[in-house]
């Protein structure tokens, strides 16, 4: 199966003032060209540093040490800033966890969209905003035509998510990342956004990449999926093979603590004992043991 996206060796350093922190060691990910891949683990385990790492948006105190990030034939690791602009926003696209955080409160969505859309030279600004309001009729946005003229906080939570989406597909990307994208949401706008996303990848033939904690999002919405754990991949595999015959300890763990699997009614919701690692100072052996 082509793959997409192909990262290889992938190591990450933030530096700290107790000493540099390995965030991420070795990571190795193929993304099917077509398909949607999951990524799952706990907070803290390095999920959303890999989706900065590739696009380049580490913090200033962070380093990629080594490895390859090949996208579409190139490397995005080797990348110039200068040509990482005409990929980034462009042929990989983000849908960020809190959509009143991430889109500009002072702009209306026709210029937040408008601005998107600067590559486009060969648009009118009247083309601009015909192709804004039919993909956010694409999204399930109503009356697009009036609601491109609004504000994001004329928006619910439900529906400032869905122009999120809209906004990543402005430029037909060849890569969508969904971060967190159902976080700050109820479980009914939940499901209407796994719904979306589903029918996305029918009509866009869309190659996707989910970042959550959500075991029940990521079994609902991907095909394949990684789990990681304390800036390691664990395992690496296929839906259904990873929630029904998890290989390794930290899944199986991870897993038993979703209350739904609880034979037993207790007061007490599963955890899993023990503290993660000090990634200033690296365990020998498996990093969960």
């Amino acid at each position: 199966m082509e793959s997409l996206l192909s990262i290889r060796g992938l190591n990450v350093e933030f530096q700290t003032p107790s000493g540099p922190l390995h965030v991420l060691r070795d990571i190795n990910i193929d993304v099917p060209r077509g398909k949607i891949l999951g990524i799952v683990g706990e907070s803290g385990s390095g999920k959303s540093t890999v989706i900065w790492a590739i696009n380049r948006l580490l913090a200033s105190n962070g380093a990629i040490n080594g490895g390859t990030a090949t996208f579409d034939g190139q490397d995005l690791l080797a990348l110039s800033d200068r040509q990482m602009l005409s990929v980034r926003g462009e042929q990989i696209s983000m849908v960020f966890q809190d959509p009143m955080t991430s889109q500009i409160p002072v702009l209306t969505y026709d210029r937040q969209m408008s601005d998107i859309q600067y590559r486009r030279k060969e648009l009118s600004m009247k083309d601009k905003r015909e192709r804004a309001i039919r993909i956010m009729h694409k999204v399930g946005i109503p009356d697009p035509e009036d609601r491109i003229l609004q504000y994001p906080h004329h928006f619910s939570g439900g529906m400032r998510q869905r122009a999120g989406i809209a906004m990543a597909l402005l430029m037909d990307p060849l890569l969508l990342i969904a971060d967190e994208p159902t976080t700050a949401l109820d479980v009914t706008l939940e499901a209407q956004i796994i719904h979306l996303i589903q029918e996305l990848r029918a009509e866009f033939e869309a190659t996707i990449m989910v970042v959550s904690h959500n075991l029940g999002l990521i079994a609902e919405l991907c095909d394949q999926v990684v789990v990681m754990y304390a800036g390691e991949v664990v395992e690496y595999g296929s839906v259904s093979n990873l929630f029904y015959e998890p290989a390794h300890p930290y899944t199986q763990a991870l897993l038993n603590c979703d209350p739904a699997r609880t034979q037993t009614k207790t007061r007490y919701l599963p955890v899993i004992p023990g503290d993660v690692p000090d990634l200033h100072v690296l365990p020998t052996g498996c990093i969960f043991a």
